[in-house]
């Protein structure tokens, strides 16, 4: 069930019990919300706050998924491309450092950036943020910080737009060579379906308030 939040009054000065809106910065007052109800900005609908029942360890899993599909992408074929009689495969690690030389060095270390260090390093910080909480024990130390972390890097976190740009590029050749799909690319499409969907279940309002409590 949704339910649109009212503004806060002007005089209340109780931050701790203030929520802003991610998306138009509206202020309201927080609210208990019952697990599968969603509390909506009154302005823009943003979701503000949906907890879920045993969302935590659903979360967890999705970033260990994460973790062990990145790291198996890596590796494995990523694609295999026949022209002629000629054959070439290629695995995901070789396809992001493809520019090894002069400025095209900058696009290669953005790209591994985007699509492997940055989703191990967030899958990273959400394990360290909620194992000790969904397992009733006290928040690690520096908790906050690694979930804030975690946050700010979500927007970076591009593995969605690589896999694009592969479906494109992919499309593009299909007319001029046998390409071949590896392991390694369902991997990656896997992962960005688990990003989604872990995405989609952290509530950050109440991962906030779990680690306030303790």
């Amino acid at each position: 069930m949704d339910r649109i939040v009212g503004g806060v009054p002007r005089d209340d000065r109780r931050l701790e019990t203030l929520i802003a809106c991610p998306e138009c910065d509206a202020l309201y007052r927080s609210a208990e919300i019952r697990p599968g109800s969603r509390a909506l900005c009154g302005r823009c609908h943003t979701v503000l706050i949906s907890p879920r029942r045993h969302a935590g360890m659903a979360i967890i899993s999705f970033a260990l998924a994460a973790t062990v599909l990145v790291m198996g992408a890596l590796w494995f074929p990523f694609l295999r491309i026949d022209i002629r009689g000629l054959s070439r495969e290629a695995t995901l690690w070789e396809v992001a450092t493809s520019f090894t030389g002069g400025p095209m060095l900058l696009v290669s270390f953005a790209v591994v950036a985007a699509i492997v260090l940055l989703p191990l390093a967030r899958a990273a910080l959400i394990l360290y943020t909620l194992v000790p909480v969904v397992f009733d024990r006290p928040p690690a130390r520096h908790a906050p910080a690694a979930f804030r972390l975690a946050e700010a890097m979500r927007p970076w976190s591009m593995a969605e737009i690589f896999a694009l740009g592969c479906a494109v590029s992919l499309v593009k050749i299909a007319d001029l060579a046998t390409v071949s799909l590896g392991p390694a690319f369902w991997m990656f499409a896997a992962l960005v379906v688990v990003t989604i969907a872990q995405d989609r279940l952290v509530c950050r309002w109440s991962v906030w308030k779990s680690l306030e409590r303790r």
